[in-house]
């Protein structure tokens, strides 16, 4: 008598992997994630490898993430995995300030990101 089992949240022929406290905002972040979307997950890869944005190697662990669940947990190819979703979102603010001259300061801003990516099987035509 224990608790059912919760359904996947995912069709089975995908993986899914989250990174939860990305530090950056979520609108930098999303310009990383438009550059892997519908890409096939080798060349997300590489993409994401050899581009500038500080951003890209926090989204690079992530979908490294989802192709390795892809793999060991739902036995799915990895040569056919395509990037079906990578959407982003707002995390926590960490709040600091930042002492100013006469005896006043201002608020400083952290933000963190999500970044949710799935990856999908497709039978190569």
């Amino acid at each position: 008598m224990g608790k059912a089992k919760s359904p996947r949240r995912v069709a089975d022929n995908e993986a899914l992997a989250v990174g939860t406290t990305i530090r950056g905002s979520a609108q930098k972040l999303n310009l990383v994630a438009e550059l892997i979307r519908g890409k096939k997950a080798e060349e997300a890869l590489n993409i994401l490898a050899f581009s500038k944005k500080a951003m890209a190697r926090d989204a690079s662990k992530v979908l490294a993430s989802a192709i390795a669940n892809a793999e060991n947990n739902h036995d799915l190819d990895v040569d056919a995995l395509v990037v079906a979703e990578a959407s982003v979102g707002k995390s926590i603010t960490m709040k600091r300030f930042h002492t100013r001259g006469r005896g006043k300061s201002t608020r400083i801003l952290k933000p963190f990101s999500k970044l949710r990516i799935v990856v999908r099987e497709v039978e190569e035509a």
